[in-house]
């Protein structure tokens, strides 16, 4: 089973240009030693390409074939400690060589990785590896701080733990079962609560996959920039596509706007994966002005609701190379829009890919018409397996919810109109906060918005806008007011504009609305 997906992958990955067909051979071969696992696409690369960069990071540049010798290196230290097969191990690192080292050697020894959030307080990661069931952490020096107060009782281990062993020291590695493959165990964003582990698959239907290789331009041994944590379903998705077509990966620890420029300007990237937070940022600086990005094939984003006006200059000032994906971590890449797609129609997330089906639903569970606004299901074989505490998302015919509201066009394209949790009532009409940020974002004193819903005894709710103003821009409530009012209806107009320095996001970006809500 999971070599007819391999082949099926491998086939339309070729139909696609974006893999070399002798890739197979070596894949095929990987598997016969390791397993369905995560190890296979770097040992295949390693065996075909074991010079070229794997991962180029903020201090080191790291070929196949060390990472295959430190992956294994590391594996050794954790067999050591007395980790086995089937336990589940933490890992809390920074974009990195380390990272990748550490997902690798958890997948050699058959360990379970779950993804750790970098930017977690220490109570926080105590409460996900209690919930979790880890008996291990394995973490980088920019993390140590955080897990030593958190006081974790299990085995602790310093990546560097393992640089001193030598490869052939390495007790041997089990082989994994083609029938349930090990996985890695990746986090929900937690805007709307605490981060919960999602169950996936690696026997999953590969046809969602084939459909984004199908109509982004990737290709075998493409440098990728990824300026989105690798922790996350989006950025992990990246990296893993990066390692099947034996590209290499650069990354940074943390996201800075000119040291981004640079590295694209120095490294020539072939693709560039960054989230909306990121291209708002890049585009808001004076050095993107002049800067030669000409080597980028691909700007791939997703992670969460890309505005219209951010998706406009990016192909006015950049160009035609802006691809928007929407998916999320339950239910994965479920639509993609094409540049051409983006300037047809403006804040589109696309059609669905491959092997994937979206459905807009009423309260009833029937299907809507096209342009009415309803529940986003979607339904495909790599939808997730469920929470690892129990419970999963709402389905309806075998279509899964994904918590968002939106319409599909007559030309089946998917628009999110926002997020049912954050829905209001106002007045009796159903208001969703997207609108009106989109609008407020269009005005050229506007660098940055969230609307949210606050409790009202007239109208029984009503919106407040935090507002960052660009640098000298004068913009007052007023003006905002007025224009909200111009243009979409009254009870849509923010009762309060509140104008902060800065919105609190997430590590992917996404904004934490429930705090600007208590606030």
């Amino acid at each position: 089973m999971v070599l007819d997906r391999l082949a099926s992958l491998v086939s339309a990955a070729r139909r696609a240009g974006a893999l070399d067909p002798r890739q197979f051979g070596a894949s095929a071969a990987a598997i016969s030693r390791w397993g369905a696992s995560l190890v296979v696409p770097y040992a295949a690369a390693a065996a075909r390409f074991p010079e070229r960069a794997a991962v180029i990071d903020d201090h080191e540049t790291v070929s196949y074939a060390e990472l295959d010798q430190r992956s294994t290196q590391l594996a050794a230290a954790m067999s050591a400690a007395g980790l086995n097969a089937g336990d589940v191990v933490g890992l809390m690192a920074r974009n990195g060589a380390l990272f990748l080292d550490a997902l690798v050697a958890t997948s050699k020894c058959g360990l379970v990785p779950v993804l750790l959030n970098t930017e977690f307080a220490p109570e926080q990661l105590v409460g996900v590896l209690d919930r979790e069931d880890v008996v291990g952490l394995v973490h980088d020096g920019s993390t140590a701080d955080v897990v030593a107060a958190a006081a974790f009782d299990g085995v602790t281990l310093d990546q560097h733990a393992g640089a001193s062993l030598p490869a052939d020291g390495a007790p041997p590695m089990p082989r994994q079962s083609l029938r349930n493959p090990v996985v890695p165990i990746l986090l929900t964003s937690g805007t709307t609560g605490t981060p919960k582990g999602a169950r996936r698959s690696l026997a999953a239907d590969p046809r969602p996959a084939i459909g984004v290789l199908e109509r982004i331009p990737v290709r075998t041994g493409d440098t990728v920039y990824i300026a989105c944590p690798l922790f996350h379903a989006w950025g992990f998705a990246q990296l893993l596509t990066t390692g099947v077509l034996a590209g290499t990966v650069v990354v940074s620890a943390r996201f800075d706007v000119e040291a981004t420029i640079t590295a694209v300007e120095r490294r020539r990237p072939d693709v560039l994966v960054t989230v909306p937070t990121v291209l708002q940022r890049l585009l808001g600086s004076d050095a993107l002005d002049g800067a030669d990005l000409s080597s980028l094939r691909v700007v791939a984003c997703s992670g969460s609701a890309l505005p219209m006006a951010t998706s406009a200059a990016w192909l006015d000032r950049v160009g035609d190379n802006l691809y928007n994906l929407y998916g999320s971590t339950e239910v994965g890449q479920a639509t993609l829009a094409t540049p051409d797609d983006l300037r047809v129609a403006p804040g589109t997330v696309g059609r669905p890919i491959s092997g994937t089906e979206v459905a807009i639903l009423d309260d009833s569970g029937a299907r809507v018409r096209a342009g009415e606004v309803g529940a986003i299901h979607v339904g495909s074989g790599s939808n997730f397996q469920g929470y690892t505490g129990g419970g999963g998302k709402a389905v309806v015919d075998g279509l899964m919810a994904t918590g968002d509201v939106g319409y599909l066009d007559d030309d089946g394209r998917l628009f999110v109109t926002g997020r049912t949790d954050d829905m209001i009532v106002s007045g009796g009409e159903n208001v969703y906060p997207l609108e009106v940020e989109e609008l407020l974002l269009t005005d050229a004193g506007v660098a940055d918005v969230a609307v949210v819903g606050v409790p009202d005894d007239d109208f029984g709710g009503r919106l407040v806008a935090y507002v960052v103003r660009v640098p000298g821009s004068e913009i007052g409530e007023a003006d905002l007011k007025a224009m909200v009012a111009a243009r979409l209806s009254r009870f849509k107009v923010p009762r309060m504009i509140e104008f902060v320095d800065e919105l609190p996001r997430t590590a992917t970006g996404k904004v934490l609305r429930r705090r600007l809500a208590d606030e």
